[in-house]
């Protein structure tokens, strides 16, 4: 399940993130309904990741790096939810879902990097 949306800002990374956010959800859910507590800790991980992206995009130097590697925290604890999940047999990770959190991560990832 995908959500149209119209973009709010002029960030690709935001738009990026909030569409995998909404594929991810459909895994968290169907976790949730097997392990409410799992769930609970996957959804919230799964928002904090756009949310200090949304905070980080317009901070200054040293504080949007430290809400990109806070997202990145998060991202990586979506990640590892995920993979409970379907290691637990309570859901199959499609390819789409999967690739979707990978591409916020790989780009979270380039812009914490440092730069020599």
């Amino acid at each position: 399940m995908t959500h149209e949306h119209k973009p709010r800002f002029n960030f690709r990374l935001y738009d990026v993130s909030l569409r995998a956010l909404c594929l991810v959800v459909r895994v968290i859910r169907e976790i949730a309904r097997h392990d409410a507590n799992l769930g609970d800790q996957g959804m919230r991980a799964a928002t904090s990741w756009h949310l200090n992206i949304a905070e980080g995009m317009d901070a200054p130097g040293k504080t949007r790096i430290l809400r990109y590697r806070t997202a990145l925290g998060s991202v990586n604890e979506t990640i590892a939810v995920c993979d409970i999940g379907e290691a637990l047999g309570y859901v199959k990770i499609t390819a789409e879902e999967a690739d979707a959190v990978q591409h916020v991560r790989a780009t979270l990832l380039n812009l914490v990097r440092p730069k020599h």
